[in-house]
């Protein structure tokens, strides 16, 4: 092994650099005499990102586990996430609040008080009357600390009744936070709308109607409703599909504006990077560009502690960079709206855009072909009556004026059986019936193929290892080896290219990286 490897394989130590007319040099600290020397400082996985960011949240590593809808990021993926040194978010989108009441408490239960690197997901829910306001009911009353914010297009008085129920000024004058809010964004002016204090007209409408008080309202307009923004690349599920390095300047770009339009400081706001993240390689990259946080989530979902079944488990454990599709969102189907999924194995994207092209062409079931009616029948598994009644039933229940709109219109009973199908993907993939593998709907970006790549041959390649502990500290550690590496480079170290390939290694799931 040369030195020059022997070095990046052990980042944590200090680098004396002999320095020539030629040549820099590189050797372990001590080997040169000081006088022909400079010395390198060594890297720590824990010094990647920004040190605030770990030490407001109570974490080891810039890293979250980020959540993943409909419990596929389980509580028990939080726990481990935050026992590994890491901040976690529970996918509580989409879940019935009783369930997400559960899964906190199991939380709470399972962790230390001072372990507090943990949250949940608040997903915005237009088409859900009072659902967002019973979830932020159910933080504000758990003590929810932290909030994933997602889908959200613009803000919601619920958001914004969040943060500003956690805010207080203490006895220096500083206003402080005690509810957290990351906000996960893929366009600028999305995140500009959570870096910028809250609105006027919704901060006045909270003081009206009594949700938070004027003194509350005051702070509120002089801080961020987020100061975490999470910028998501190229993803699973809801995505924009955007190269990670453009996003990321484009939100920093934001981030600028909004300090120069507001007055606020611009470095109250962090900025972290989501989508791709799956390799050292990514991780080294997103820290070298300036992000505050990495963010993993596809990658998580094969993890021994995800909510998602061993057989759709098995299938991501196959997938390539290239095997992921788009497909109509269940949530906002009418509107166009996709998700990115698992293509390799499932039909469940072909399925869903024919569905989606059926709708759009402003058919009923009643006016489609003998043949195309055979085909829904057949994807539904049951009469499109049944189907139809099924889900009337629980439009009924959530949202009555949509179902009667549905009862009028049947192209609009069309798409609310489509939307059940879609729904009821997630949920197959859940539970993994073996008889329904074409219609599993799992959630992925082109990450997770990658990963596989960087993994095949390796302990991680058995999905029995794949931990969310092994999986983020080997991240981290390979990181900081890539990072070791480019600095040597930068300060003219002839550094082959084959030092920045990091092979994965099983760490003892008690100590530390």
């Amino acid at each position: 092994m040369s030195v020059c490897s022997t070095i990046i394989e052990n980042p944590r130590l200090p680098v004396s650099l002999e320095v020539s007319a030629d040549e820099v040099k590189a050797s372990a600290a001590g080997a040169v005499s000081p006088s022909e020397a400079m010395t390198l400082p060594p890297v720590y996985p824990e010094w990647l990102g920004d040190r605030a960011f770990a030490a407001t949240h109570g974490a080891r590593f810039n890293y979250v586990v980020g959540e993943m809808a409909r419990g596929i990021a389980t509580p028990l993926m939080v726990v481990e996430a935050v026992r590994a040194g890491c901040l976690g978010f529970y996918g509580s989108a989409g879940l019935p609040v009783d369930e997400i009441k559960r899964g906190i408490r199991q939380i709470k239960a399972d962790l230390a008080r001072d372990q507090i690197a943990w949250g949940a997901n608040l997903i915005h829910t237009p088409q859900q009357p009072g659902y967002e306001a019973d979830v932020v009911d159910l933080f504000l009353h758990e003590s929810v600390r932290r909030v994933s914010a997602s889908a959200y297009m613009r803000l919601s008085p619920e958001i914004v009744r969040y943060t500003a129920l956690g805010l207080e000024r203490s006895h220096d004058g500083r206003i402080t936070r005690a509810n957290h809010v990351f906000a996960k964004v893929s366009r600028a002016e999305v995140a500009e709308q959570f870096m910028s204090p809250a609105p006027e007209d919704i901060l006045t409408d909270l003081v009206a109607s009594g949700a938070i008080t004027r003194a509350q309202a005051e702070l509120a307009a002089l801080v961020p409703v987020a100061a975490e923004i999470t910028a998501e690349a190229d993803s699973g599920g809801h995505t924009d599909r955007r190269a990670a390095a453009p996003l990321f300047a484009s939100i920093c770009a934001a981030r600028d504006r909004v300090a120069r339009r507001t007055g606020i400081n611009s470095d109250m706001i962090r900025i972290g990077l989501a989508g791709g993240i799956a390799t050292p390689h990514a991780v080294a990259a997103a820290f070298s560009m300036g992000a505050a946080y990495v963010l993993t989530g596809s990658i998580n979902q094969a993890a021994v502690e995800s909510g998602l079944s061993l057989p759709g488990r098995k299938l991501l454990a196959k997938a390539g960079p290239a095997d992921v599709a788009m497909a109509p969102a269940a949530d906002m189907f009418e509107q166009g709206v996709e998700v990115q999924v698992l293509k390799r194995g499932t039909l469940f994207a072909m399925r869903g855009k024919k569905l989606f092209q059926l709708y759009r062409s402003g058919a009923t079931f009643d006016t489609l072909p003998a043949k195309e009616q055979q085909w829904v029948e057949d994807v539904l598994g049951e009469p499109f009556d049944t189907a139809w009644r099924a889900t009337r039933d629980y439009i009924h229940r959530i949202n009555p004026k949509e179902a009667e709109r549905a009862d009028k219109d049947g192209n609009k009973r069309f798409a609310l059986v489509a939307r059940r199908y879609l729904f009821s993907g997630a949920q197959l993939a859940r539970e993994g019936n073996p008889d329904r593998l074409a219609d599993y709907q799992i959630w992925c970006g082109p990450a997770q193929g990658a990963f596989n790549e960087w993994v095949a041959g390796s302990f991680l390649e058995d999905l029995s290892n794949r931990t969310v502990r092994q999986i983020a500290w080997n991240l981290m550690e390979g990181a900081a080896r890539i990072t070791r590496a480019a600095q040597l480079r930068a300060v003219g170290v002839a550094v082959p290219p084959t030092a920045f390939n990091v092979t994965p290694q099983m760490f003892s799931e008690s100590e530390a990286v």
